[in-house]
């Protein structure tokens, strides 16, 4: 008699769960890993014409917050992790500028970016959005609280994302602790980013905001093997107002006072090009000597 191995009964797992969580039609479409219904397929298949053909399933790249920095960012899942992940997971498009979901709606599901720029934010008493994250390529978002998402998220950009039912992902989780764990490893960054943006809107002046913004996307590009000559801002001016917290005008305005100076020379609203290291590395360290660097008002 044959016996079941455990990597087989954890797939089974998974699979048993995204069956059930679809006969409560709870998911907006059919798991694939249970499918049967034709029209479904034929939908499913017309989604996945314009991937690549090499794609493995859902991807986390992070640091791993417990080994030497050398290690660097690097693929925390292994491919049967990957295939597990794809085998309760559906494939969803989103057009630049449409809502994915609204903070307070009830929480669903969990999305990992395969292409494009999303940005999670909360909405003032104005009406203005407060800009919490921008996420790219490999990135979890739809952290929620008590069965709610805590913020609202938003594709800046085309977006293409792998949407994991929560009752699969959880029952996934489960059943897989290294999985679970590199999830984990995963949120660290997130949390560490989160630290990072604290301390930038710390910071008095538009220039010392605008400066430590762009180290940070200048980190991330590097940690991706993005360009590293130059920073790619896929954002607009005014998302990158709202995330650092200062007006459209006053942007525009710490853009031309790091130009002028010769600390960054912009080729156009996608590409900054660092030209003065020592005084952009100044504006962006601990301690902040701003002395002869003019200071647009926010």
């Amino acid at each position: 008699m044959l016996l079941p191995t455990p990597d087989s009964m954890r797939l089974r797992s998974c699979s048993a769960a995204a069956a059930q969580f679809d006969r409560d039609q709870t998911l907006e479409g059919i798991l694939r890993a249970e499918c049967s219904c034709d029209d479904f397929k034929g939908r499913e298949k017309m989604a996945r014409l314009s991937w690549p053909l090499d794609e493995q399933g859902p991807a986390i790249w992070a640091v791993d917050p417990w080994t030497p920095a050398a290690a660097g960012r690097h693929q925390l899942l292994t491919a049967d992790e990957r295939a597990r992940l794809a085998a309760i997971a559906s494939i969803v498009q989103f057009r630049k500028g449409e809502v994915i979901y609204r903070e307070g709606d009830h929480v669903d599901a969990v999305f990992n970016i395969v292409r494009g720029v999303v940005t999670t934010y909360k909405r003032t008493p104005s009406g203005s959005e407060h800009i919490a994250a921008f996420l790219l390529s490999d990135d979890l978002f739809g952290l929620s609280e008590a069965g709610r998402y805590t913020n609202s998220a938003k594709a800046i950009t085309a977006v293409t994302a792998y949407r994991l039912p929560l009752i699969a992902l959880r029952s996934c989780l489960y059943e897989n602790a290294e999985l679970e764990f590199h999830v984990i490893c995963k949120l660290c960054q997130e949390v560490r980013q989160a630290q990072r943006h604290a301390f930038l809107l710390s910071q008095r002046q538009a220039v010392s905001r605008l400066a430590m913004f762009l180290r940070l996307m200048e980190q991330l590009n590097i940690s991706r093997d993005e360009q590293k000559e130059e920073i790619y801002l896929p954002m607009d001016r005014s998302d990158i107002g709202e995330y650092i917290g200062i007006t459209l005008p006053a942007v525009s305005r710490a853009f031309r006072s790091l130009t002028t100076r010769g600390i960054i020379k912009v080729r156009n609203t996608r590409y900054v090009r660092i030209t003065d290291r020592k005084n952009f590395e100044r504006l962006t360290g601990d301690s902040i000597d701003t002395s002869g660097i003019e200071q647009p008002s926010t």
